[in-house]
C-alpha cells in the first residue's frame, strides 16, 4: 500500500481495543476509507510487552487495532457508531467471547480532545440505541505508548484464514 502521508491524502488515526485483535482488523481492514490497520498492545504498564505478556492481564496492556483512515472518506463517528460498537459486544468487561481478562478489554484510546468528544457521544447515543440492553462498560482514555505486536499476529486472519474469531458485526 502507498504511504498515505506520503500521498498528501487526509489521514487520522484511531487506536481500538475490543478484544482479540485479529478478528477486529480483519473486520475494519474491509471499512471504506480505512488505508492501514496495525495489531499492537497499549494501555498497560510494561515496556516492550509481548503476547505472551499480555496473557493472564500481566501486563495491563489491551490487545488493540491501529488504524490510519480517511476522515475524507470514513469519519471518526462513523467508525465507532456504525463499526467498533457493532463488532464486539462493548457490555462483557474485560471479555469478548471465551477470550477472559483485561488483555480483551473495550477501550477506544483517543488521540485528541476532538475524539474524546466523539467518542463520549457516540458511547451514549449506543447506549440509548437498545441495541445492548446491559451497561456498555467501554473505556474512553488518552492514548498511550503503542507497541506493535509481533510479526505473526498482523494480518492473522488472512495468512490464516480458519482461525479463531469471536468478532462479527451485529
Amino acid at each position: 500500500m502507498a504511504d498515505p502521508v506520503a500521498s498528501g491524502r487526509p489521514i487520522e488515526v484511531a487506536i481500538l481495543a475490543g478484544g482479540c485483535f485479529w478478528g477486529m482488523e480483519e473486520i475494519l481492514r474491509h471499512i471504506p476509507g480505512v488505508l492501514e490497520t496495525e495489531v499492537g498492545y497499549t494501555g498497560g504498564w510494561l515496556e516492550n510487552p509481548t503476547y505472551h505478556d499480555t496473557h493472564d492481564s500481566k501486563s495491563g496492556h489491551a490487545e488493540s487495532v491501529r488504524i490510519v483512515f480517511d476522515p475524507s472518506v470514513l469519519s471518526y463517528e462513523t467508525l465507532l457508531e456504525d463499526w467498533f460498537f457493532r463488532m464486539h459486544d462493548p457490555t462483557t468487561l474485560n471479555r469478548q467471547g471465551n477470550d477472559i481478562g483485561t488483555q480483551y478489554r473495550s477501550a477506544i484510546f483517543f488521540t485528541s480532545e476532538t475524539q474524546r468528544e466523539t467518542a463520549e457521544r457516540v458511547k451514549g447515543r449506543v447506549q440509548q440505541s437498545g441495541l445492548w440492553t446491559k451497561p456498555i462498560t467501554t473505556e474512553i482514555v488518552p492514548e498511550a505508548r503503542w507497541w506493535t505486536a509481533e510479526g505473526y499476529h498482523q494480518d492473522y486472519l488472512q495468512k490464516n484464514p480458519g482461525g479463531y474469531t469471536c468478532h462479527w458485526m451485529r
